[in-house]
């Protein structure tokens, strides 16, 4: 006899570039990472102190498609790299940050920004704008051997072949070893911890019928269909 009470919740995985799947443990996402979008949000642009906040692991979704949520009428796209690491543990140096990081993709921050901006008038948490049904719209991680670790090139999203935004990698504020090292300061991470990575600015709403297409070179393309 089992000695759970419930159902087991299966593992949430995300596909791999190799055709594997990789199980998600947790989603740690970085807020205002790129200085154009940290203007265009009314914030101050010089290097604070990075701050975090958290998607569920079945938040992410590589379905290709995006059911537009309820009780919003102000869904935002941010492209983002999304980091997958095969180990953890805590207070990692900065120099072995990258030797716990198994691959790259690229992903999708929805935000229903209408809800996240009341939130933040309160003062509360932003998870009702952010840790939605399906918020991540992710493509398939590609294993660093494939990749490298990719610190520069453009990261970019259009939606029906127009172009809303663009950046390179090299503009975000908090590299990839520093987020690993800071996290790891205030949380034991472990394989299967995933971070997205910051988003440039042109962030903008969708709408029901509308395509996304989300690049970052060197990682690969991701499309994605508003339902």
């Amino acid at each position: 006899m089992s000695e759970h009470v419930i159902e087991t919740p299966r593992v949430h995985t995300i596909p791999t570039s190799d055709g594997g799947a990789f199980p998600v443990r947790r989603v740690y996402c970085i807020g205002r990472n790129f200085a154009a979008h940290a203007v265009e949000m009314g914030h101050d642009p010089n290097r604070e102190p990075p701050f975090f906040f958290q998607k569920n692991p079945n938040n992410l979704d590589a379905s290709g498609e995006f059911p537009y949520p309820p009780h919003t009428s102000d869904v935002h796209h941010e492209v983002e790299l999304l980091v997958g690491l095969k180990s953890g543990g805590t207070n990692i140096a900065l120099s072995d940050a990258l030797d716990h990081v198994w691959g790259y993709g690229v992903s999708l921050d929805m935000t229903r920004r209408d809800l996240q901006g009341e939130m933040k008038k309160m003062g509360r948490p932003w998870e009702i704008g952010k840790a939605f049904e399906r918020s991540g719209p992710v493509g398939p991680l590609h294993p660093v051997s494939d990749v490298g670790h990719p610190d520069q090139g453009r990261i970019a999203l259009t939606v029906n072949g127009d172009l809303r935004q663009e950046g390179d990698l090299n503009q975000m504020i908090w590299k990839v070893p520093e987020m690993i090292s800071y996290l790891s300061e205030y949380f034991e991470l472990a394989a299967g911890d995933v971070i997205m990575a910051g988003t440039p600015s042109g962030v903008n709403a969708v709408k029901p019928g509308d395509t996304m297409e989300a690049s970052i070179e060197s990682v690969g393309t991701l499309s994605v269909k508003v339902v």
